[in-house]
């Protein structure tokens, strides 16, 4: 038996939520909780439609429905399975660190180098700063629980954190804790193609898609204290954001 059919228990037929909806409550909540983990396949439709007491019609239509969610992906032939992307707010301005653990994901980071510098050519026109102004560089990989997600470089001001080592395993919760944190940032998205040793480093394959972030962030006085660049495997990572019609 499954660790997700240990916990069914049938569903309320009085409750005013349709019984697909009550159903992908149930397996929302599974997910949230670990019971299902990333890329864990789902009981067979019958066993599921007997433990929930529905009919299988029902376990198909809820199942369909968070498929084109994306939170599961159905494999033909092999059947269902949690999802192991991950769905980023493009217009929220959030750690790494903070958007694993709010998806019930264990982060942590395996450092490629740190290092003291000043900054380039590139970076006095992004960051607005004077030539020799120094910085520190952080280039390492981000994983959620043991699959790696991306692969960032970033470059903080050396002003905006006590030292180089003052960066654990949180960037983020370095600089908040120095009380320069930013609080508005700049990003653009673009698409790219991973290199032999990207591709090394995300268990991808060479020439696979991926996806470049490059983020400016700014403190509340609008001094720009951070530039990153993190690249994401194409097929782990959606990237969305809420559009509205300016007032």
């Amino acid at each position: 038996m499954s660790a997700l059919a240990k916990v069914l228990r049938p569903l309320d037929p009085n409750d005013s939520q349709p019984l697909y909806q009550q159903v992908q409550r149930v397996l929302r909540d599974a997910i949230e909780k670990r019971i299902l983990a990333p890329d864990d396949a789902l009981p067979a439709e019958r066993e599921l439609a007997t433990e929930l007491a529905v009919s299988r019609i029902t376990i198909r239509k809820a199942i369909d429905g968070l498929v084109k969610e994306g939170l599961l992906v159905n494999k033909p032939g092999s059947g269902n399975f949690v999802s192991a992307r991950i769905e980023k707010n493009f217009a929220k301005l959030s750690s790494f660190s903070e958007d694993m653990k709010s998806r019930g994901r264990t982060p942590h980071s395996v450092w490629i180098r740190k290092l003291e510098g000043t900054v380039t050519p590139e970076e006095v026109l992004v960051l607005r700063l004077s030539p020799g102004t120094p910085v520190y560089r952080f280039h390492r990989i981000r994983f959620a629980d043991n699959a790696p997600m991306s692969l960032e470089y970033a470059t903080i001001v050396a002003s905006a954190l006590p030292s180089l080592e003052s960066v654990n395993d949180s960037l983020y919760a370095a600089l908040e804790a120095a009380g320069n944190r930013p609080v508005r940032a700049l990003q653009r998205l673009r698409a790219l193609i991973l290199d032999a040793e990207q591709a090394e480093q995300l268990k991808a394959n060479p020439g696979d898609a991926g996806l470049l972030v490059e983020r400016i962030g700014f403190l509340r006085d609008g001094t720009a204290v951070e530039f990153s660049q993190s690249i994401y495997r194409g097929d782990t990572y959606d990237f969305v954001a809420e559009l509205s019609i300016p007032a």
